[in-house]
């Protein structure tokens, strides 16, 4: 009777069970989490203001300052002796040092500068 009355709680209340085959251990493992629709702003080293859009950003656990970014895409601000320009990216990948502020673009890399100057190349590493 007391053992009833022990397990009698655990019987009332519904408990939910994820089957263990449900569960994809190989993301668990590589990814820490995943963002869709990420977006990271800020300020370069001279101060100027950049922003990175993407359709999923995630990270894994061994690497945990970089952000591996799914069609990235955005506008950095640079200096130069005729003044501020824009640059409005894409590209099909890439991965955001968070710690160092590194951008590396790969795959269709597309940038649109606010002087008129156009690039297309399939790698590109921007230090912010």
């Amino acid at each position: 009777m007391v053992a009833v009355l022990a397990a009698a709680p655990l019987f009332t209340k519904q408990i939910l069970w994820t089957p263990i085959t449900a569960i994809n251990m190989k993301d668990v493992v590589h990814n820490q989490f995943k963002m869709t629709n990420a977006t990271f702003v800020g300020t370069d080293k001279n101060e100027n203001p950049f922003k990175i859009n993407a359709v999923s950003g995630t990270q894994k656990y061994d690497k945990p300052d970089i952000v591996f970014l799914e069609k990235p895409s955005g506008t950095v601000v640079r200096d130069t002796d005729q003044g501020k320009i824009t640059d409005n990216i894409s590209a099909n990948s890439g991965q955001f040092n968070r710690k160092e502020k590194v951008l590396t673009l790969n795959g269709n890399v597309r940038v649109d500068s606010s002087n008129g100057d156009k690039i297309l190349t399939n790698e590109m590493v921007i230090r912010l």
